[in-house]
């Protein structure tokens, strides 16, 4: 009886010893307010690609959104007006990223409603991970030097007067 009780604790504290010593050696680092956020790339419609460290020196909006996503197309309209009021302004970066849907699909949407803002693909969705996107619409907004100032998650009306302001604000920040 004693042996098998000695076998036993060898075992479970041989699975305690895997599980707990055994892990990955790089655990990825999600995002945090007030921490520069990790570098990701994604890819355009047209296969060029971008990198958000390419970004810095701008205020940079990111938007992930999915045509599928009601409430993502609900804010898509304030986003095209924001994008549209900034245009020409290397300072300030708008960049969607579509989620889990069809490049497709959001270009048609897209045309149909006579958005110009830039969609993003990110096939191995390494830059909602960095972000830690719990669903869509989410937004991130970025500062010139790459540190995340804000996480909003759900629609917004990205171009009332107090979010142009509070992105002018970090715009002009030195």
């Amino acid at each position: 009886m004693k042996n098998k009780a000695l076998i036993l604790i060898i075992i479970v504290s041989g699975i305690f010893i895997i599980f707990f010593a055994v892990r990955p050696t790089h655990t990825p680092r999600i995002a945090e307010i007030g921490i520069e956020v990790p570098d990701f790339e994604l890819a355009g419609a047209d296969n060029s690609r971008i990198r958000l460290s390419d970004m810095k020196g701008s205020v940079v909006f990111v938007n992930f959104w999915a045509t599928w996503c009601a409430s993502c197309l609900d804010e898509l309209p304030s986003i095209e007006r924001l994008y549209r009021s900034f245009a020409g302004d290397s300072r300030f970066r708008v960049v969607t990223i579509l989620y889990k849907d069809n490049m497709d699909t959001a270009s048609g949407f897209m045309k149909k409603n006579s958005h110009s803002f830039p969609v993003y693909l990110n096939q191995d969705e390494s830059a909602a991970k960095t972000l830690g996107i719990t669903g869509v619409p989410e937004t991130f907004i970025i500062d010139k030097k790459g540190v995340l100032r804000d996480k909003v998650i759900g629609p917004a009306e990205w171009d009332s007067p107090n979010a142009v302001q509070a992105f002018l604000t970090l715009i002009n920040e030195p």
